[in-house]
């Protein structure tokens, strides 16, 4: 088994992270924790630098204030961009901001946003046309503000190259996780995941989130998911699984989408869909090879599973992330 090379050099390396006046902290943490963080391990990772959008004082939810070293100046010469959510989803970002990003996006900067940070990314009116997401609580009021944008409501997070958006505030760790994969390959961004204790893919909607209550029965059932995850390319039927679990299979099915609000059929097929993401970044096996280690059996039923869920080829998927 070989393993894939990773991308090659960034070649704009610096990210800015947008600080504002009722800054959303959580999402600033994560901005922080992805490309902020001092990682000596890993060559050559991002430079990253706080910018204000505005005068200070800048004072965050929860009680502090930050002091940015950088401002529209620095914003502008960066080659990411990312925008930590947004104070007011109904108030416009100011001018100033507006043209500084516009002016970044033509010198070839990426703009992200996280949650509700796309607010300010459509003002700059350079998601027209494009694919964008954002909290499942401001997909309608962003699709009626803005009718040019096509509105994603149920994905953790949207690539389209140059600008990409996330869902709710923790599906920024998805996001920063994915461009992680593209700028340095999937063995840096599982690394950074590991050290996140998150895993370095979260299948599935914003839908699973909307209220929806959390169910004891998920601890329950922990140690099957584990030896399900182990054990992809056995025999899972209903009634194998129920008798590990020590249930009925009656039991077992209403125990099962209690705790994970979805059919045993479909956790697994997220789950060798997985599999099958990480054999594809990090091996060159073939795909026929890809399909049986993941589970799917044959190459057939890997490639109308990467169809339906993540509307690509399994090939088209590998050359994402994988250059040379």
């Amino acid at each position: 088994m070989k393993i894939m090379p990773k991308p090659g050099p960034l070649r704009n390396r610096d990210v800015a992270v947008l600080a504002y006046d009722g800054l959303c902290t959580f999402e600033f943490g994560i901005a922080v924790e992805l490309f902020g963080l001092p990682r000596p391990e890993l060559a050559d990772w991002y430079r990253c630098q706080i910018c204000a959008a505005e005068p200070g004082p800048l004072r965050a939810i929860g009680g502090f204030t930050v002091a940015a070293a950088g401002g529209l100046a620095e914003l502008e010469t960066a080659g990411t961009i990312l925008v930590p959510g947004w104070r007011d989803v109904a108030e416009p970002p100011p001018a100033a901001l507006v043209d500084s990003l516009r002016r970044a996006y033509a010198n070839g900067a990426r703009l992200i946003s996280i949650c509700s940070g796309v607010f300010v990314l459509a003002a700059t009116g350079l998601l027209a046309g494009k694919r964008a997401t954002t909290h499942w609580r401001h997909v309608e009021r962003l699709a009626a503000a803005y009718p040019d944008i096509r509105v994603e409501p149920d994905v953790l997070y949207v690539d389209e190259g140059q600008m990409l958006t996330s869902a709710g505030s923790a599906a920024g760790l998805d996001l920063g996780l994915h461009l992680i994969r593209r700028d340095f390959g999937p063995a840096i961004a599982n690394q950074v995941a590991r050290r996140l204790v998150i895993p370095p893919h979260r299948d599935g909607g914003q839908a699973q989130f909307i209220d929806r209550p959390v169910q004891a029965e998920g601890a329950a059932l922990a140690a099957l998911f584990d030896w399900i995850r182990a054990n992809l390319t056995e025999d899972l039927s209903i009634a194998r699984l129920a008798r590990r679990a020590g249930l009925s299979e009656r039991t077992f099915l209403r125990r099962f989408g209690a705790a994970t609000g979805t059919t045993p059929n479909d956790w697994i097929t997220t789950a060798r869909l997985a599999r099958a993401r990480e054999l594809l970044e990090g091996t060159d096996l073939a795909v026929e090879r890809v399909a049986t280690d993941s589970g799917f059996g044959t190459a057939d039923t890997l490639r109308h599973h990467f169809r339906t869920r993540l509307q690509t080829s399994p090939q088209r998927y590998r050359d994402h992330f994988v250059i040379g």
